[in-house]
C-alpha cells in the first residue's frame, strides 16, 4: 500500500513536471512569431529548457525538411513529449493501482 500511493504521488509529479515542460515549449512557439529579444531572460529560459529536446530531432531530420520554412522539430520533440508523459504518467497510475490492490 505504501509502494501504491508513492507510485501515485510520483505520478503526478511527473505529470506537473511534463506539463510545465510542454508550456514552455509553448512558450518557445510564440517567440518564435514574433521578433523577441534574445537576451531577453524569459526567452533564454525558454531557449536554455527546450533546446536539449530539438537539437537531436534538428540533427536527425534530413536536409530537405530541415529547410522548410517552419521548423518540424519542434512539433516532433512536442509530439514526443505528449507520448513520453500519456505513456509514464499512465505507466506509474497503473502500477499505483496494482500495489494499492495486493
Amino acid at each position: 500500500m505504501i509502494l501504491g500511493n508513492f507510485l501515485k504521488a510520483l505520478a503526478s509529479v511527473v505529470d506537473i513536471f511534463f506539463n510545465i515542460w510542454l508550456f514552455l515549449f509553448i512558450g518557445r512557439a510564440i517567440t518564435s512569431f514574433v521578433s523577441a529579444d534574445p537576451y531577453n531572460p524569459i526567452v533564454r529560459l525558454l531557449y536554455d529548457t527546450t533546446e536539449p529536446l530539438v537539437r537531436p530531432i534538428r540533427k536527425i531530420l534530413p536536409y530537405p525538411i530541415r529547410s522548410f520554412p517552419i521548423d518540424i522539430a519542434y512539433l516532433l520533440a512536442f509530439l514526443l513529449l505528449v507520448f513520453v508523459k500519456e505513456f509514464s504518467v499512465s505507466l506509474l497510475r497503473e502500477s499505483a493501482r496494482y500495489f494499492m490492490s495486493l
